[in-house]
């Protein structure tokens, strides 16, 4: 797969000539058990030296996931049971509308994550499909959660106090193509346009920039290419981080 990196490269190179810092950490959706993805995924991640957070979906979550997983992994709650609960043509979500069960299914999630994993567990929910609705968020806080995850330009640092919003940005997967890579030169230019917008501010350059994969639906080509686009990004300047040390 030939790709052209060029636009991307002359954008890295204008954050160094700027003295721009660029941190970007990876978020990983849908880990519930072992599975040879799941093993090509840590492979990657200890490979590029770039941390792995793992949205882990508590219900149904395997004990041996905990053996699964190496130190550069850092497990969040991705919701309870990854049940869509959207009323009828409403876009698919879990969280994304007012539910008796939410509050306790928040709670439920991240005692169930903590059990599975003790010391590496980091307090930040990710809601599946990324919605989650603005009534539900002041309830995170009072189950024990200390950061929220979706997708997108986070609108504030902190929705309520106490709670920090880091989101992810850009997503290989061609989604409404049915599955996939994007065409790698969409990919390109979004992720140019995402960089550019945090250069003239009009997004929050001090958000980590998120990478977003779903390992259990990867081929080929998408695992190349999140190979590719990290390694880029890290050659470029950005700096990984993990959330676990940012809070």
């Amino acid at each position: 797969m030939q790709i052209d990196w060029s636009d991307l490269r002359t954008e890295l190179a204008m954050w160094r000539r700027e003295g721009r810092e660029l941190p970007i950490w990876w978020r990983d959706d849908d880990a519930q058990r072992e599975t040879p993805e799941l093993a090509r995924l840590v492979g990657l991640s200890e490979a590029l030296s770039v941390p792995l957070h793992l949205a882990v979906i508590p219900e149904g979550a395997e004990a041996g996931l905990a053996q699964a997983v190496g130190p550069l992994v850092v497990p969040m709650v991705h919701g309870w049971a990854h049940l869509n609960h959207a009323p009828e043509r409403a876009k698919k979500a879990e969280f994304g509308h007012p539910r008796t069960e939410a509050a306790a299914e928040m709670g439920l999630g991240l005692a169930r994550l903590k059990a599975l994993f003790p010391t590496d567990t980091i307090a930040f929910f990710v809601p599946p499909w990324n919605r989650i609705d603005a009534t539900l968020i002041p309830a995170l806080s009072a189950a024990g959660y200390a950061g929220l995850s979706t997708y997108t330009p986070r609108e504030t640092a902190y929705p309520v106090p106490g709670l920090v919003q880091i989101n992810t940005h850009f997503d290989p997967i061609f989604w409404r193509g049915g599955g996939g890579l994007v065409p790698p030169e969409q990919l390109i230019s979004g992720l140019v346009t995402l960089l550019r917008d945090r250069r003239a501010g009009r997004t929050d350059a001090t958000e980590p920039l998120g990478i977003l994969t779903h390992h259990l639906v990867h081929d080929e080509p998408i695992w190349a290419f999140t190979k590719a686009v990290l390694s880029e990004l890290l050659d470029g300047g950005a700096r990984a981080v993990s959330l676990a040390e940012l809070g």
